[in-house]
């Protein structure tokens, strides 16, 4: 392997990535970007590798989520504010009734780039060039907006920028008060459809906050009761954008990639000689892998000794999307092989992408039962083998969208026009991934 340098990802194999008409604009572009600030700090990033720490280690658990693909066009302030208030209910939800710390993790300020399984797309007979993201190129189908634009990622910096602005204040500012979420789900609890266990937790929880309040422990004493901390994520895809935005640390003198808190490789760019492996393996981020079903034990094995070879406790997460009816077969193999090397390795679920199917509608979509069906063998299995279930990623949204099917509310597949947003992939709306939060707590408390 050669010496690693911010750009020496250039020399190897890269997938994913688009070809620039226009190099100087592109060299441009990524001059402005070394120019601006960090979006996150080295301090903040240390912070979450040491929460991380213990959630490979079981004493807590890693809630990662957000929007398939951030959008210029519907990037808004109600936007950020409804993503962070699911993820708070969902997080309030799992510590109480599993029992452990959360640690909050958004696919947001940063999601723009999507892998993409063809380089066309063809709709009546006329063949453009893929959607890549918003920070590469645009939605329309037509031939101007699928050119590859380097501008763009200056636009994705500065929108990220303002989502961490506001996300930060959302954070300190009252809006995660413990009463106040506690609140919001008390209004989806209190609907027609949802059944007894939700209403039950709801209860005790109540109970438990009077306690509190009755002993004088109350958000104006206490801080943690009124903040909290989210961190940031997104697939580490656009390698000249990361490269821009990866700094040397002048306390430390080590790299990081300063565009998130934490990165990850897809499914499709986990080469293990290839760039995107090679350009992770240089920043102290922690960092993040998909493995599909076709992943072994020793692509694991390979990968650990690659991205974190001294065997680092919070630094490598695997996240497992084999899809319900795979994951059975095939995780308990590699768990076994990878379990007898005593590697540190924080074991996550995405289980959106393995589980995606074309309804007879046309709309692709994802069926609530079958990803809450991936979850559970993801915890039993890894009961089964002596492993930590430490955490999940979903692609979800605050908003009351229309793009999976199932859960209390049932979304039909004639209901998915109704409001189907999504620029990619299917999300969870807000409804379905409070009550798939409220599933996965008893299994972390069972853990």
């Amino acid at each position: 392997m050669k010496a690693w340098s911010r750009d020496s990802w250039r020399d190897y194999n890269i997938l994913q990535q688009p070809t620039y008409p226009d190099k100087n604009a592109l060299k441009n572009s990524e001059e402005k970007l070394k120019s601006l600030p960090p979006l996150v700090f080295a301090g903040e990033v240390r912070n979450l590798k040491e929460e991380l720490k213990d959630v490979t280690l079981g004493k807590s658990f890693l809630l990662q989520g957000g929007d398939c693909a951030e959008s210029f066009e519907n990037f808004s302030a109600n936007g950020i504010r409804d993503m962070f208030k699911v993820m708070l209910q969902m997080a309030i939800v799992l510590t109480f009734a599993g029992g452990c710390p959360v640690v909050k993790v958004g696919r947001v300020a940063g999601q723009f780039a999507k892998p993409r399984s063809s380089d066309f797309e063809e709709i009546n007979g006329v063949k453009l060039p893929s959607y890549r993201g918003d920070i590469i190129n645009g939605f329309e189908f037509n031939e101007a907006a699928r050119v590859p634009d380097p501008k763009r990622m200056i636009e994705a910096y500065y929108q990220s920028a303002s989502t961490l602005n506001l996300l930060r204040a959302f954070s300190r500012g009252g809006l995660a008060d413990l009463h106040e979420v506690h609140r919001w789900n008390l209004g989806f609890i209190k609907r027609a459809d949802i059944g007894d266990k939700f209403e039950k937790l709801a209860e005790q929880l109540t109970q438990t906050l009077n306690f509190m309040e009755a002993c004088g422990v109350t958000t104006a004493n206490t801080p943690t009761l009124s903040e909290t901390k989210l961190y940031t994520s997104h697939e580490a895809l656009l390698l000249p954008y990361e490269e821009a935005l990866t700094r040397v640390d002048s306390l430390s003198g080590d790299w990081y990639d300063c565009s998130a808190h934490m990165l990850w490789i897809g499914e499709r760019t986990r080469g293990l000689d290839d760039a995107h492996v090679h350009f992770l393996s240089g920043v102290k981020n922690p960092i993040g892998c998909k493995m599909g079903p076709d992943a072994k034990a020793e692509d694991i094995i390979a990968m650990a000794n690659k991205l974190n070879p001294n065997n680092e406790a919070g630094r490598l997460n695997i996240i497992i999307r084999m899809g319900a009816n795979k994951i059975e077969d095939r995780l308990p193999a590699i768990l076994n092989g990878v379990k007898k090397e005593g590697l540190n390795i924080l074991w996550s679920i995405d289980p959106m992408h393995g589980n995606t199917v074309k309804a007879s509608s046309g709309f692709k979509t994802r069926e609530f039962n079958a990803v809450m069906s991936e979850v559970k063998s993801f915890f039993d299995i890894h009961k089964a083998c002596g492993t930590i279930a430490g955490g999940v990623h979903l692609e979800m949204t605050g908003q009351d969208v229309t793009e999976c099917t199932g859960g209390v509310f049932k979304v039909t597949e004639d209901g998915l026009a109704s409001r189907y947003e999504t620029q990619c992939d299917p999300r969870l709306n807000a409804d379905q991934a409070l009550e798939l939060a409220f599933l996965i707590a008893d299994l972390v408390k069972k853990r």
